[in-house]
């Protein structure tokens, strides 16, 4: 998807302020106010409610064309939970990466049994239209037990060692999670996190792994991407 299927209309700053603000938040652990705070230093003036509201309108847009330039998922899945507290009451957030690393998908639940596995199991083929050779999960019975229901001929591996890579992929989550100082609500916790898993990852690469000039040069080809997706590139549009 490009930015053909975007509309800004009824927006009366730059789709370039509009997307800049939105990159900000996903991708930096930044508070709306903080944002604010930034682009008044470039000189744009926008109060903290709006940056919010764009957030919220584009956000999710924007990680979906995202994903839909992704490759092809891997053949191996690492799936992993983990508790997080929304309102003081626990809830769960399923995650899904294949073996490079790329988030498939993420799910807040109220549970980790059976259902809520099967649920994930069903949402992941239906968000990839691809079935795994292997997935890779921790010991939670759930697992299997749904797995076997919904994905009999699929390889299911079964270690606390082997997980590491979904278990890492949580990290970034909980560094926005602290930062947010929490989630207020189910619906508010699933929005933000599949746009920022969307968004945030896409500007991530492991730069201790490459030269500054491979980095830099992939970088630009990210950021070009972005424009493109918003629709920032080409003939000033305002909005």
């Amino acid at each position: 998807m490009g930015s053909a299927s975007l509309s800004y209309k009824g927006h009366r700053y730059p789709v370039d302020v509009i997307s800049h603000c939105v990159w900000l938040y996903f991708r930096f652990p930044l508070s709306y106010r903080e944002v604010e705070e930034l682009m008044l230093e470039r000189g744009v003036t926008v109060s903290y409610e709006t940056i919010r509201h764009w957030c919220a309108k584009f956000g999710q847009t924007y990680a979906g064309a995202l994903r839909r330039r992704q490759p092809r998922p891997g053949d191996k899945w690492h799936l992993d939970e983990v508790f997080i507290k929304i309102n003081g009451v626990q809830r769960y957030l399923w995650r899904a990466v294949d073996q490079d690393g790329n988030v498939l998908d993420i799910l807040v639940q109220n549970r980790r049994d059976k259902a809520a596995a099967r649920r994930f199991f069903r949402r992941l083929l239906k968000s990839t239209g691809v079935v795994p050779r292997v997935i890779v999960t921790d010991k939670l019975r759930s697992y299997g037990a749904a797995l076997r229901e919904v994905m009999p001929s699929v390889e299911h591996r079964q270690s606390k060692y082997l997980n590491n890579r979904a278990e890492n992929s949580h990290q970034p989550t909980r560094q926005r999670e602290r930062a947010m100082k929490g989630f207020r609500s189910v619906g508010g916790a699933q929005r933000f996190l599949s746009a920022f898993s969307g968004i945030s990852p896409h500007f991530r690469l492991r730069r201790h792994l490459i030269p500054a000039s491979d980095y830099r040069a992939e970088m630009t080809v990210r950021f070009a991407i972005w424009e493109q997706i918003t629709g920032a590139a080409g003939p000033s549009t305002t909005a």
